[in-house]
């Protein structure tokens, strides 16, 4: 179907194992977006932000810490401001005030701000107390989330959220920034209805889509067909120099080039120096660095980020050497799951070290640090086919009282239990690893899309296969043959450089992170890229996996 379609013959096998079947999938027009209606009471939000603009009532966004909060943040401070609202915006720092619109952050939003209405972005869906707190105070909340829900929904005057129940949008994999972007489409569509706005008068909004773009590959949600559309506009943009200024700074202080961008750029060297604030002190110099329209102040806070993204990685450096002197005695065929605590951790980088663990030992992971008050905080990351939000509810609901909060997605989650509640929890932990996970789930296998045609290792392949949107759920072709090995060493002492030879051909080859060598002949799996050397541009063969054929 995909090749009468017209595509390329390896990218329609490519397409075709990734579940799609009809080109129409593909299509990465604004045009073919599932329409805003479709999300639950988005009309209703619509309406009730269109009447305070008219009333002129004082709106403050609640936005969250990492990147999505702060892509979301300022999508919704610039595209309601462009629409005429007051609006302005408080993060809270999430050492002192924890995760969500809590009671704290209310009465901190009250007092700095006296705002008529609270706008939650990437977050709210399970602050029943905070909600209730606003309400108290006088204030309106309007509830923009993509978390999954409690048993309970906040008592907000709206929520606009497609993992609530009966929503019956298509897309369940929005970001939190792609949530605000409907509702800022939505918006402006009742502002046309009444007559505020008509086609050629309305703010456009497609201004904002390198921040809906950054905020979605960086959140790691799945990249599904609206999602994909989303991305890949947002990087036309970029490609074409089209996007706000602290966007532009990150990618230079990254050292990347913005009109080459690819998902792979925005996942790993916009995102992290975004997210360090957040991690290490506080996001609003983030979310300033997004809002800023003047290129000198944003170039000043982009070398602020990065400088604390090189801090965060020294810290993360440490904390993972402890992690595995804590895991020294680790055997995995002992275990199902890895919960690592350490008194000198910091609780901002817990999660990229669950990450790197949950890679290395492919196990559900969840690393713990101090939070004061006789409390740890957790942050886990897991592996397909076990639903960690899911399971962290289930162990609440075996041992009540044992987690104090939680929250997140299928893949990644936080909580906060009492220090003395540790060893309980690790072992309530594993008895549901024990119970949900077979010996298969546990064995890490790496999939491929099989053997490439010779006439396809070549740039231009690349060029075309760099021109698709991959990412989390949709994953960028990784393929796999058997190879001579004709040389091989060992670089800057961490890295196995390769010359590989199939049907004749010379291949250059690397396999980062890796020292230990190959055979003579070995079955290897890898991804394609283009290597500039000199002027020159080559295929090189980033390799994945390798094992002796």
């Amino acid at each position: 179907m995909l090749r009468q379609g017209g595509v390329h013959p390896v990218l329609a096998r490519v397409y075709a194992a990734r579940g799609l079947s009809d080109p129409r999938e593909l299509s990465s027009e604004l045009q073919a977006l599932a329409p805003p209606a479709s999300l639950k009471h988005i009309d209703a939000a619509a309406a009730f932000l269109a009447d305070a603009i008219a009333a002129g009532k004082k709106m403050t966004i609640v936005a969250d810490y990492d990147c999505d909060g702060a892509t979301a943040c300022a999508t919704a401070l610039r595209g309601l401001a462009m629409m005429g609202a007051r609006v302005d915006y408080i993060v809270p720092n999430r050492f002192e005030y924890g995760y969500g619109l809590t009671p704290e952050i209310v009465e901190l939003t009250a007092r700095e701000k006296q705002p008529d209405i609270i706008i939650t972005v990437d977050n709210g869906i399970a602050s029943i107390d905070g909600v209730l707190e606003a309400k108290r105070r006088g204030i309106e909340v309007v509830v923009t989330d993509h978390h999954l829900p409690g048993d309970t929904l906040p008592d907000a005057r709206v929520i606009v959220n497609p993992n609530q129940p009966e929503c019956g949008f298509p897309s369940k994999h929005l970001a939190g920034v792609g949530v605000v972007f409907y509702v800022l489409l939505a918006l402006r569509a009742e502002l046309r209805r009444r007559g505020v706005y008509d086609q050629q008068t309305q703010p456009k909004l497609d201004c904002l889509l390198d921040l809906v773009a950054l905020g979605t590959v960086a959140d790691v949600v799945k990249l599904d067909t609206n999602n994909r559309i989303l991305v890949a506009q947002g990087i036309k943009r970029m490609r074409a120099g089209r996007m706000q200024p602290g966007v532009a700074a990150l990618f230079r202080v990254a050292g990347r080039e913005a009109r080459s961008a690819s998902p792979f750029d925005l996942g790993f060297a916009v995102g992290p120096r975004l997210n360090a604030a957040g991690r290490l002190d506080d996001m609003s110099l983030g979310i300033e660095c997004l809002l800023t329209d003047d290129e000198g102040r944003a170039w000043a806070i982009a070398q602020q980020l990065n400088e604390i993204n090189l801090k965060r990685r020294e810290i993360e450096a440490e904390m993972q050497d402890t992690a595995l002197l804590h895991l020294d005695e680790f055997e995995p065929a002992d275990s199902s799951t890895i919960c690592v605590y350490d008194e000198g951790w910091h609780q901002g980088v817990i999660g990229i070290v669950a990450s790197r663990l949950k890679e290395k030992f492919y196990r559900p992971t969840i690393t713990f640090a101090p939070a004061g008050d006789g409390l740890v905080k957790g942050s886990g990351r897991s592996i397909p086919g076990f639903h960690l939000r899911d399971a962290l509810d289930l162990v609440s609901k075996r041992v009540p009282g044992l987690i104090d909060k939680f929250g997140g997605h299928s893949m990644a989650a936080g909580l906060t239990i009492r220090s003395d509640a540790l060893d309980s929890f690790r072992q309530a932990f594993e008895a549901v690893g024990r119970a949900w996970l077979t010996q298969a789930q546990l064995e890490r296998v790496i999939e491929t899309d099989g053997p490439l045609e010779d006439a396809y290792y070549s740039t231009n392949f690349i060029e075309l296969m760099d021109g698709q949107v991959w990412g989390q759920g949709f994953a960028p072709p990784v393929f796999c043959d058997e190879f001579t090995v004709l040389s091989q060493r060992i670089l800057k002492e961490r890295h196995l450089k390769l010359l590989l030879e199939r049907n004749g051909k010379r291949y250059d080859a690397i396999w980062f992170g890796q020292t230990a060598g190959l055979g003579d002949r070995a079955l290897v799996a890898f991804r394609l890229d283009a290597n500039e050397y000199n002027g020159v541009t080559k295929v090189q063969l980033l390799v994945e996996h390798a094992e002796p054929a």
